[in-house]
């Protein structure tokens, strides 16, 4: 089995996030950059499959030479080589073509993403993907067998979880408990570092977005303390403060 696990490059939960040429592009000056988290899930769940199948495991990112860290931490957690496309990853559209021309090139039996990335939080790739390749796709995926060529899928519905099954090729957002995370032992890391990064650049796509401006959230406001017996206090600052009721 041939899988393909798509990873994207995002600032770490904890960095502090600033803006820059009048807050239309990321400040990325001492920010710490990781795997998308949701992306990891697949990633450790693809090694898993790999391991099971006998197969190969190949990692694919859309973005710049910044990012090759983070997909050398994947082929150390266990992917056997990488491709890399060359290009500032603009859009959910732009992405979804180079992810769609690699896998058009390879013929891989299943791709694997996280259900959205954390910095954009679009979820739509993969359903594009599966759209520009004309086979199914799935998301938010929270558990996954291959038995043969058919998968048997666990999901989240509004309402409840959907088990179903589908056979091969697809495309699945991934999420947890679909696997738990991987740290790369030492070992892993060492063979790292012989394993192929290829290294493309992007087909040509229209950018179908450009964001105009970035802002933060609104800082959150003090916390008020009501005494337990005031009740009467606190429905009217909920009416007139918070505006919740």
């Amino acid at each position: 089995m041939k899988i393909l696990v798509c990873i994207t490059n995002v600032p770490d939960t904890t960095a502090k996030i600033t803006f820059t040429d009048n807050d239309t592009k990321l400040n990325k000056n001492g920010v710490q950059y990781i795997i998308g988290p949701y992306d990891d899930y697949a990633l450790a769940r693809g090694v898993e499959l790999k391991e099971q199948s006998g197969g190969t495991l190949t990692v694919l990112h859309v973005g710049e030479a910044d990012a090759d860290p983070q997909i050398r931490k994947a082929l150390a957690i266990g992917a056997d080589d990488a491709i890399r496309v060359n290009a500032d990853p603009l859009d959910s559209y732009f992405v979804a073509t180079q992810i769609a021309h690699i896998a058009s090139q390879n013929n891989y039996d299943l791709i694997l993403m996280g259900r959205e990335s954390i910095d954009y939080n679009s979820g739509v790739v993969h359903g594009l993907v599966g759209e520009m390749l004309g086979i199914p796709s799935y998301s938010p995926v929270m558990k996954l067998d291959i038995d043969g060529g058919t998968a048997t899928i666990s999901r989240e519905i509004d309402g409840g979880k959907e088990i179903l099954k589908a056979p091969l090729p697809l495309v699945l957002g991934c999420q947890e408990p679909i696997s738990e995370w991987k740290i790369p032992n030492m070992r892993g890391i060492m063979t790292a570092r012989t394993k192929p990064l290829n290294v493309t650049e992007p087909v040509s796509v229209e950018t179908m977005t450009v964001p105009e401006k970035y802002s933060l959230p609104a800082p959150k406001g003090a916390c008020k303390m009501i005494p337990a017996g005031e009740a009467e206090m606190l429905i009217r600052l909920l009416q007139t403060e918070a505006k919740v009721l």
